[in-house]
């Protein structure tokens, strides 16, 4: 029988002056939705099971940028997508434009299982989402003051990647330091960027493996804009080999293809989990920030990130378990 393991992430690029107490916070809400799928993997649950149970866990927590909490667009709205893959058939279901479905990554189970199709967005979405009953809410269920000061943060920093006036809200010094030093993700300054994608990535006793993402996206965001999250080899990828889940700037972890590059240099070099992660995220997000999760068919788990920190955790079925942020 395989040994199970599961990792989870809450989003890469975090706040180097992010605060002790929202730090202690982040890794409570890390470690309750990593004992629920430890708990789940014991009593045999399948992979896919654990990766819906633990991401729907992290979307009904305001604290990470998913379900409740997600970033907001330019118009304040939220448009939520998520993407789920079964690495035994490496069956897969993805959605975007989500505003009303209280649990977008069980929409994209749906999808994959009581639909033809593999990604179903926007009106389609919350159309198919009625049809099969799932639990919906008005959009302001989604929307949080804390979001709603970081939008008014974000549009103030869009105009220093212009004129470079200093939002009073931000340090002036860490904004200057950071543009100086590269430090941006998404547009925006890594010192005033929010918590990000969550994701969930497990193999099970049976040696099944299967991840699950889910985001509101970029804050400040076009209407309309879909980033890696929702996008099968981007964001999310699960195989017979391993299972990925990647969190951090969308539109480089796209053109990089990141979650699937990981299991191709294991498929077709032969590294081992650590060291497919590793290359990846050196050799293939060029200029690009971002992080992932993964798992092996073989029960080993891994992480990797190029930035200031990634919300994440991880257990394996010899008792190993850990929540961490920084290196």
């Amino acid at each position: 029988m395989a040994r199970w393991a599961i990792a989870i992430h809450g989003g890469a690029g975090v706040d180097p002056n992010l605060p002790e107490a929202s730090q202690e916070e982040a890794k409570r809400v890390l470690a309750r939705c990593l004992q629920i799928g430890v708990d789940a993997l014991r009593a045999g649950s399948s992979a896919l099971d654990v990766v819906e149970a633990v991401v729907r866990e992290l979307e009904t927590d305001p604290f990470f940028n998913s379900g409740r909490g997600s970033a907001l667009t330019r118009l304040g709205t939220v448009e939520m997508e998520a993407s789920i893959m079964d690495g035994h058939g490496r069956r897969c279901g993805a959605v975007s434009g989500i505003s009303t479905v209280k649990n977008p990554v069980s929409l994209a189970r749906r999808v994959m299982e009581n639909s033809p199709h593999s990604y179903i967005a926007f009106e389609g979405a919350e159309a198919f989402a009625r049809e099969q009953g799932l639990e919906t809410v008005d959009n302001s269920y989604f929307i949080t003051e804390d979001n709603i000061g970081m939008l008014k943060l974000a549009k103030e920093a869009n105009t220093i990647l212009f004129d470079y006036r200093i939002p009073d809200t931000c340090s002036a010094l860490a904004v200057a330091d950071n543009h100086k030093n590269g430090m941006v993700m998404n547009g925006l300054p890594i010192s005033i960027y929010a918590p990000e994608t969550v994701g969930c990535a497990v193999v099970d006793c049976n040696g099944f493996c299967a991840a699950a993402t889910s985001t509101g996206g970029l804050m400040n965001k076009m209407t309309g804009r879909i980033g890696d999250s929702p996008l099968i080899g981007s964001g999310t990828y699960a195989c017979d080999v391993c299972a990925v889940s990647c969190t951090g700037e969308g539109e480089a972890i796209i053109r990089s293809t990141l979650a699937r590059d990981v299991a191709a240099v294991m498929e077709y070099k032969g590294l081992p989990l650590q060291e497919a992660v590793d290359y990846c995220v050196k050799e293939r997000l060029d200029e690009g920030f971002a992080g992932l999760i993964a798992v092996s068919k073989t029960g080993e788990v891994a992480y990797g990130f190029n930035c200031t920190g990634m919300f994440r955790g991880c257990a394996t079925e010899d008792g190993f378990m850990e929540v961490g942020i920084w290196e």
